[in-house]
């Protein structure tokens, strides 16, 4: 599937009592660019009907960043089942170095019903 990337700037808000990223900050970064890749290629139609939630989330934390780091986040999808997907999220410093990587479950729901409803050939094509 093809990758969406983004820049950040690490600030002192995205820091801990130990001087480096918060391990909450991926997570929020996680569901950031998320948001963003999906906000990106959906159409205003489909972004009136549909949205996602988080099924289950998973993070690796390999290396720390630190103030004034620039990170680059990379996702993409690694499937589509039922309703269901799986979008993968890398997090690296200035150096190409891998600091985070998480896996993510996502189910999405029908705008209308605020049931899970099945991915459609059209959604799966935006991410391909």
């Amino acid at each position: 599937m093809k990758p969406f990337e983004t820049t950040l700037i690490v600030t002192p808000s995205d820091l801990d009592e130990l001087n480096h990223v918060n391990n909450v900050r991926y997570i929020e970064w996680v569901q950031h660019i998320a948001k963003a890749h999906w906000q990106k290629n959906a159409s205003s139609t489909i972004l009136k009907d549909y949205y996602w939630v988080m099924l289950s989330h998973y993070i690796e934390y390999k290396t720390p960043a630190f103030l004034n780091d620039v990170i680059s986040l990379k996702t993409y999808i690694i499937n589509f089942k039922g309703a269901t997907s799986t979008r993968m999220v890398e997090i690296y410093n200035e150096a190409n170095k891998l600091l985070a990587k998480s896996e993510t479950n996502w189910c999405l729901i029908n705008s209308e019903t605020k049931r899970p409803a099945r991915i459609t050939p059209e959604i799966i094509r935006l991410f391909s």
